[in-house]
């Protein structure tokens, strides 16, 4: 027998196609629950890849190509023109 779940308590990847719009709805979207979620978030990868005994580079790693591909299409429109330039 299943236990029944209700939508609100769910994490993302459970939720079924069909449960997704309602369960975006139920989100907190005020400024302190969006402060909670980034929170929820920086102490997951804190957590996951920063704080443990046998660390490595890969979580330095992982942010600087994010800062990397966040700049990356900030610059984007500019970039974009000096490529369709011709030099001749």
């Amino acid at each position: 027998m299943e236990s029944v779940v209700p939508v609100k308590d769910k994490k993302l990847l459970e939720v079924k196609l069909g449960e997704l719009p309602s369960s975006i709805l139920m989100w907190d979207f005020s400024p302190s629950g969006l402060d909670g979620a980034f929170q929820r978030g920086y102490y997951w990868y804190y957590n996951k890849y920063i704080n443990v005994k046998k660390g490595s580079i890969s979580g330095f790693t992982m942010v600087l190509a994010g800062y990397m591909l966040f700049i990356y299409c900030l610059s984007y429109k500019e970039l974009k023109h000096e490529r369709l330039c011709k030099y001749h």
